[in-house]
């Protein structure tokens, strides 16, 4: 049995703001850096955040015996992918058309637990998913014309979402004595080498400085939704059950829709609307304890 403890509503506020309002901004950065570079830059500022936290904090940087291999893994699913096919779907669509194929992410670990784990959904968490799921679909229908044209997009879109589901289990199925910020460092850490690697390879070192604007949304995409974001992430996949702390995150994409509405003045539709409407219902159904009879 889980709670919903202040933490926990603390936790989730700031990642679905932080990650909510990162979406709108990518175009910024991304008008003037390349989709690698920006990857290889927001990566080396969240490992230079996370470091400079860790440092401060006192906090250790071992690994216990035996966990580097799952660490490795999930910070390839986490992290890795997770990086690579999001930038590879914004190179096909709109990020925003992009962000609501990542999100998909609650559906496969629900998938996952029942095909894999054999953990069918209770009553209350399987209405939150339909119904989240029915927020997903009306965040998709009028971007389907963008995916029929761009299909590498809705591929790489939905890897993304898989493989942080994958990711999510691995995390959350394995124990990590010791390991608090720690855990999030090396995940980034890791995953920062191969796609700094493939960066320079890809793009080599830029010829000149993007605008102030641009690198300063890609500092802080680096130091607050990466670094930060992904801390408050994990934290709640330690304190809720997979599902509970997968639905939390579809709160996310509408935040971004949102953020696109009030920064961008972006018109609000009507399946927008139910979609909002759809992701409270779906967040009440499973953070709200129901009532135990008797």
């Amino acid at each position: 049995m889980y709670r919903v403890t202040p933490k926990v509503l603390a936790l989730l506020t700031a990642l679905t703001f932080a990650w909510g309002t990162n979406w709108p901004l990518f175009n910024i950065a991304l008008a003037e850096l390349s989709v690698p570079m920006f990857r290889m830059i927001v990566l080396s500022v969240a490992v230079a955040t996370l470091y400079g936290i860790m440092r401060l904090r006192g906090d250790s940087f071992a690994v216990p015996r035996g966990k580097w291999l799952p660490l490795v893994a999930a910070s390839a699913m986490n992290i890795g992918v997770w990086n690579v096919a999001t930038s590879l779907a914004v190179l096909y669509l709109p990020s925003g058309h992009a962000s609501v194929l990542s999100y998909t992410m609650p559906l496969w670990v629900a998938l996952l637990g029942l095909v894999v784990f054999r953990q069918p959904p209770t009553g209350r968490s399987l209405a939150a998913i339909f119904i989240g799921a029915a927020a997903v679909v009306a965040l998709m229908i009028p971007n389907f014309a963008s995916y029929g044209n761009a299909p590498q997009g809705l591929f790489w879109g939905l890897c993304a979402g898989f493989c942080w589901a994958i990711g999510t289990y691995i995390v959350k199925r394995t124990a990590w004595p010791g390991m608090g910020l720690s855990l999030t460092f090396w995940q980034v850490a890791v995953s920062w080498l191969p796609i700094s690697l493939g960066a320079l390879l890809l793009d080599g070192l830029p010829a000149h400085w993007p605008s102030p604007l641009a690198l300063t949304v890609t500092v802080y995409t680096g130091a607050v939704p990466m670094a930060l974001g992904t801390a408050a992430w994990f934290a709640l996949v330690k304190l809720l059950p997979a599902q509970i702390a997968a639905l939390s995150s579809i709160a996310i994409p509408i935040v971004a829709v949102v953020s696109g509405v009030i920064f961008l003045h972006e018109p609000l539709s009507l399946l927008q609307a139910v979609a909002i409407a759809s992701t409270v219902v779906s967040l009440w159904l499973a953070l709200v304890p129901g009532r135990r009879a008797g």
